[in-house]
């Protein structure tokens, strides 16, 4: 209780800092988002300054830096920071109703990536030098190379071109047609977890490789133990401790991942919402999406230790 005291006690400080840098950044952007209202989304909108003033008072853009980023903290502890400066619409409703897409998008890319990156680092360690350890080599290569977002547009050219299939147009949610909700989020995944499978296969492999090479693991196959049960009861924990690393940052990766991948495959989560935000140079929505990623990186962290005492005891009791 008193680790995970000391890394609960680590998070609020820096999640206080990384919210001040966000509520900043925002600022010191080039563009107005009361400007960007009064032009409007045709572009044919001349405001003059006046107006603009009173738009930045209304919206309270006009107070001090201090004033609105407390005001912000605040609506964030309460989970109300007020409506979008674009639409009106308030920031935890529509996050609500997109926060299930890209929520059942992460889930299901990481259980792609690791169903296929967990089995490859074992096989590519336990037939170290031979075809399917040269096979993975290549794939992890590809995967470390290539970005997400090109993985997304070779993905919908080859379904276009050869098969002359494209996903379904229009969000449909899994509670109401489960079989076209899983064809319009399975390439997706897939795009997005490459990258995650190729950074876990190579440090299983990696890592399994090292400990193959400790004294208990001869003693084991000295003894008589069986290959199988050497690997899996012996070896498999104790190399499990970086990859458990990689996996959460590649669950980091995944988060950011969404805002390109989920604009590209045209699906309205909280990605897309980010992007939409930044057009339009709203500060509520850009800051609050950023600083709940945040959150999302710092609790990963957190359970990434956790998991740690977990599966070594020694860092328990240290």
């Amino acid at each position: 209780m008193k680790y995970v005291a000391r890394r609960l006690a680590s998070v609020v400080p820096t999640l206080l800092l990384v919210s001040w840098i966000i509520f900043w950044l925002m600022r010191v952007l080039p563009g107005d988002v009361a400007t960007l209202i009064l032009i409007g989304p045709d572009g044919q909108g001349q405001p003059t300054a006046q107006e603009v003033a009173d738009l930045q008072e209304k919206l309270g853009l006009n107070q001090p830096l201090v004033v609105q980023w407390a005001d912000w903290m605040l609506g964030m502890l309460k989970l109300d920071v007020g409506p979008s400066l674009w639409s009106g619409q308030p920031v935890f409703g529509e996050l609500a109703r997109r926060l299930p897409l890209t929520v059942e998008l992460g889930i299901m890319t990481t259980v792609t990536s690791l169903m296929i990156s967990i089995p490859m680092g074992i096989i590519a360690a336990v037939k170290r030098g031979t075809w399917m350890d040269y096979a993975s080599r290549v794939f992890v290569l590809g995967g470390l190379s290539i970005p997400s977002f090109w993985v997304s547009v070779l993905i919908i050219l080859a379904l276009v071109t050869w098969f002359g299939w494209t996903p379904p147009l229009g969000y449909v949610p899994l509670t109401k047609d489960p079989v076209v909700n899983f064809q319009q989020l399975i390439w997706a995944a897939l795009s997005l977890g490459y990258i995650q499978s190729a950074l876990v296969a190579r440090m299983m492999r990696s890592s399994l490789l090292e400990v193959m090479r400790e004294d208990y693991i001869r003693t084991a196959r000295a003894k008589g133990v069986r290959d199988r049960n050497v690997v899996i009861k012996h070896a498999l924990r104790n190399s499990m401790l970086p990859v458990i690393t990689v996996i959460g940052i590649g669950l980091a990766n995944i988060i950011g991942g969404t805002v390109i991948i989920e604009t590209l495959w045209n699906l309205p989560g909280v990605g897309r919402f980010m992007v939409d935000a930044i057009n339009h140079r709203d500060y509520p929505v850009v800051q609050t999406l950023t600083f709940i990623f945040a959150v999302m990186f710092a609790v990963t962290n957190l359970v990434i230790d956790l998991a740690y005492g977990v599966l070594d005891p020694r860092i328990r009791l240290e």
